[in-house]
């Protein structure tokens, strides 16, 4: 297969450009036949340069260590050994439930060498969630750090077919149900290992994002998925720029579309070091500390994060220099955070950018190359055909200026996604008229700059993280003292939205703040710990369709958001 030779149609930085009309005039996609992520962002690196750092790891308690390529591709080699002498095979899922740490990384590399396809978990998933994700997408493995393994034992017993459990960090691991502790199991494997040659078309990643109706959808991506990655990575997040100098890092959990691919991948395809923070719940002098420490230049940060930054006092004993690129997404930037950024970090790039799970980094700003507009979220990026359509037609016939549907042409665009996991009425309904709809409102000027209005459905979007509401409905509901549910997203300061749930009390039982806090807990044991309702209202019915679906719309009108 390829070795991973230079694909030049993603060194267009390289070149000089007059305008960003120009560069989107004359980019083309790059795709060759055979492509795998694995080879792409380490072992070509790994062959041409052993000192070249692939990443900066640093735990909570202070300890740190550097990874180059070339020892990241020798402990890839051996855990895809390892992973193949217990059975993984080309297509099987690999769970990879880990923190920012350098096992996350492995996993995954690790995974798409064998041609095997990896399922990134968030840890602050509890056993339910995990439970439906492994066993939905048939997992035969998975890496799992300490900080999740319990909830991963429980969820065991509903799925059988996984036989093999890597541990990080736990002292003891479970070997009769399989597990073992991953440096001691690939400790005495070959660390030489031939990646499996895989089409660009072929399975790599499954990525599970919440919806309003249902359960999780599982995102089928492509290796060519990391390609249509890159064009957006260079404009927004690098503002024309890949120098031998970047370090990259984003304090976002390594579980999501937004941070693998928007940050590590890419930065590791391009050779530059990614950091790796395994520093707990997020802290912004320790954001500081961290940029000075590793001399980051390229941040990744939701806006709740940069607020949380701005609240920090006598900023000047950080040394931030080396900060020239920071890029947001996930909810509104807002100027006042702008206007803030580049006057803490002398004039650093502050760009937004804009994408989802199914089709990410598709808008963004680029400030090298065109104006930064208050208010938009940016100009599509080179490769990205990015319209408004009617949202209920999906044809283009909305006019600039009006609020339609956010859609992106599908076909050739390697970025977007594959279809939905064994569900494919909803992949159906994704793609229409040959446009990705993504579910959002907005507008777009006669300029091609985006403006982003609001959900088309029910998602909410807290500090950065979608939530579907069903699935938070379902937890809440499975609270014994609980009769019915409801959940919207309601507006706060810090974070954009939190989840508030309208609580139905089963008859005979009372509702007072313990029941409130007692329904929180239930929430936070079982779903991911950013999902727990933040605001809980008892009311005595819900609003139903005919056929006893909950409407939120009037819930919204109720709170005064409609």
């Amino acid at each position: 297969m390829s070795r991973g030779e230079r694909l030049d149609a993603y060194h267009f930085y390289e070149d000089d450009w007059d305008s960003y009309e120009g560069l989107r005039e004359a980019f083309e996609w790059e795709v060759p036949e055979r492509f795998n992520m694995a080879v792409y962002c380490c072992d070509r690196w790994a062959e041409t340069d052993d000192e070249r750092v692939a990443l900066y790891a640093e735990a909570d308690d202070g300890t740190s260590e550097t990874y180059t390529f070339a020892e990241t591709r020798d402990v890839t080699n051996r855990l895809a050994n390892y992973l193949r002498e217990q059975g993984v095979e080309r297509g099987d899922r690999v769970g990879v439930n880990a923190p920012q740490c350098p096992e996350t990384v492995f996993g995954h590399l690790a995974a798409w060498k064998l041609g095997a396809v990896s399922v990134p978990l968030s840890t602050l998933f509890g056993p339910d969630a995990v439970a439906y994700r492994l066993s939905d997408c048939d997992a035969v493995a998975a890496v799992v750090d300490a900080s999740n393994i319990e909830n991963v034992r429980e969820a065991r017993d509903s799925l059988p077919g996984l036989d093999t459990v890597l541990t990080v960090g736990v002292d003891d691991p479970d070997t009769g149900a399989g597990e073992a502790d991953l440096w001691d199991a690939i400790a005495d494997h070959d660390p030489t290992f031939e990646p499996v040659e895989t089409a660009a078309e072929d399975d790599a990643i499954f990525i599970y994002t919440s919806g309003t109706t249902g359960d999780p959808k599982g995102v089928r991506h492509a290796h060519r998925m990391l390609l249509g990655h890159l064009p957006l990575f260079v404009t927004t997040f690098g503002n024309m720029r890949m120098a031998e100098t970047d370090v990259f890092w984003t304090p976002a959990e390594w579980a999501w579309i937004a941070s693998l691919f928007d940050v590590v991948f890419p930065g590791l395809y391009y050779g530059r070091p990614v950091v790796a923070y395994d520093g707990g719940q997020f802290d912004p002098e320790e954001a500081f500390r961290i940029v000075e420490t590793y001399d980051v230049t390229n941040f990744f940060a939701p806006p709740t994060a940069l607020r949380m930054m701005m609240q920090v006092e006598d900023t000047d004993r950080f040394d931030a220099d080396s900060l020239r690129t920071i890029a947001s997404g996930g909810e509104s930037l807002g100027q006042s955070i702008v206007d803030w950024a580049q006057d803490t970090f002398g004039g650093t790039a502050v760009h937004e950018g804009y994408g989802q799970t199914e089709a990410n980094m598709l808008v963004g700003d680029c400030t090298a190359l065109t104006e930064f507009r208050e208010g938009y979220i940016g100009r599509a990026g080179p490769g990205h055909e990015v319209t408004i359509v009617d949202p209920d037609t999906a044809e283009p016939t909305v006019d600039p200026g009006e609020v339609g549907e956010i859609a992106l042409r599908y076909e050739g665009n390697p970025v977007c996604f594959v279809e939905y996991w064994n569900k494919p009425e909803k992949t159906e309904r994704k793609v229409q008229n040959g446009w990705l709809l993504t579910e959002d409102l907005g507008t777009m000027d006669e300029d091609g700059y985006v403006a982003f209005k609001s959900r088309k459905d029910d998602v909410i979007i807290s500090a950065g993280y979608r939530i579907g509401p069903e699935e938070v409905e379902d937890s809440v509901a499975g609270h014994e003292a609980v009769a019915d549910a409801a959940v919207i997203g309601v507006p706060d300061d810090e974070r954009g939205q939190v989840p508030k749930a309208f609580v139905v009390v089963a008859s005979g039982l009372g509702a007072d703040d313990d029941l409130r806090e007692s329904i929180r807990q239930h929430v936070r044991d079982r779903l991911a710990k950013y999902e727990y309702p933040r605001e809980i209202e008892f009311v005595d019915d819900l609003p139903k369709t005919a056929t006893g679906k909950v409407r939120r719309k009037p819930l919204r009108e109720r709170e005064g958001l409609e």
